[in-house]
């Protein structure tokens, strides 16, 4: 076979994207002359590679055998490039992040900061619901993993760089009365708006309520923060958030935190990647920038800030899905 680094690259991103066209403009090239590409591709290995049904691309198995294969040849060049940068006193090259939904109220900031100190690396972010984040840890798509609930089946190194207290929230001009120390069972008729079964928020919501014997009135499951905020300020009922998810200043108005007891529930962010995986040098530099912030109080509050916002980062918004886990 003959097959060129340009060539799997262009087929790496025809996989990620599962168009012709959204891989060419990745990789900045025509879509006529990436379709040529992929023709000589295909020939070369011998065996079609991908097929076309209702206008989206589908891999056959030989071409998921070679997407893998050039993702790991890729990372690979990717990593001695960028140990040589790094030979040099440079820490350069891309960086992938893929992040749950709710870290991105704070990682823009911390990836921001971090492009300051190094001008010269390449951010892509991807922000996912959490089954979108350990799917793509599964199949080591990236570089690191930022999530609240590490999967248990999977031999990670893990490591803890900040607290991520879930509240209760009630609306500005209604909720159960008082303001000190409220009790569960005064909450136990309060219609209640939480996170959709299996994203992290809602795993360690029901592993507090469980150790407590106390089940919520659940009137509402919603796939987003945001949802739930907007819903909690219509008076439909409590709900249970991030702190992060809370912005400060005149947005936030509408909602209020309730003091209850037993909250906030005291959970953490992780930064995660398989067991085993060297990082590369940029990886490391960002893993190292995120755990310096284990124990530091100046750590970022909840900002209204979006993944748009981080200087050199490329973002890829959610990807719909009916059963949407963050």
């Amino acid at each position: 076979m003959n097959i060129s680094f340009r060539q799997l690259r262009l087929f790496k991103s025809l996989a990620d994207t599962g168009s012709v066209s959204a891989a060419a403009r990745r990789q900045h090239v025509t879509q006529p002359t990436a379709s040529m590409q992929l023709r000589e591709l295909t020939a070369s290995v011998g065996t079609p590679l991908y097929e076309v049904i209702s206008r989206r691309i589908h891999l056959t198995p030989e071409g998921q055998a070679l997407a893998a294969t050039a993702r790991r040849m890729l990372t690979e060049w990717e990593a001695f490039q960028q140990h040589i940068a790094a030979s040099r006193g440079v820490i350069a090259g891309p960086l992938r992040v893929a992040v749950v939904s709710t870290a991105a109220y704070f990682m823009p900031r911390l990836i921001g900061a971090f492009c300051q100190q190094h001008p010269a690396v390449e951010v892509s972010l991807e922000v996912l619901n959490r089954d979108g984040v350990v799917q793509r840890l599964r199949e080591n798509r990236d570089d690191l993993y930022i999530m609240s609930m590490p999967p248990a089946d999977l031999r990670l190194d893990d490591t803890v760089f900040m607290s991520n207290p879930l509240v209760v929230i009630a609306a500005a001009d209604a909720g159960p009365a008082g303001t000190r120390a409220l009790s569960l069972d005064r909450l136990r008729h309060q219609p209640f708006i939480l996170r959709e079964a299996g994203s992290g928020t809602r795993m360690a919501v029901d592993r507090h309520f469980r150790t407590r014997r106390f089940s919520p009135n659940v009137r509402l499951q919603l796939g987003s923060n945001e949802a739930i905020r907007e819903a909690v300020a219509g008076g439909l009922g409590l709900g249970i958030v991030s702190r992060h998810a809370l912005r400060d200043g005149a947005d936030n108005r509408d909602v209020r935190i309730l003091d209850v007891r037993g909250f906030p529930i005291e959970s953490q962010w992780h930064v995660v990647h398989l067991r085993g995986k060297p990082l590369p040098p940029t990886a490391e530099a960002f893993r190292q920038a995120l755990v310096s912030l284990s124990g530091d109080e100046r750590a970022p509050r909840a900002t209204p800030a979006t993944p748009r916002n981080a200087p050199q980062t490329s973002v890829r918004k959610p990807r719909a899905a009916p059963k949407a886990n963050r």
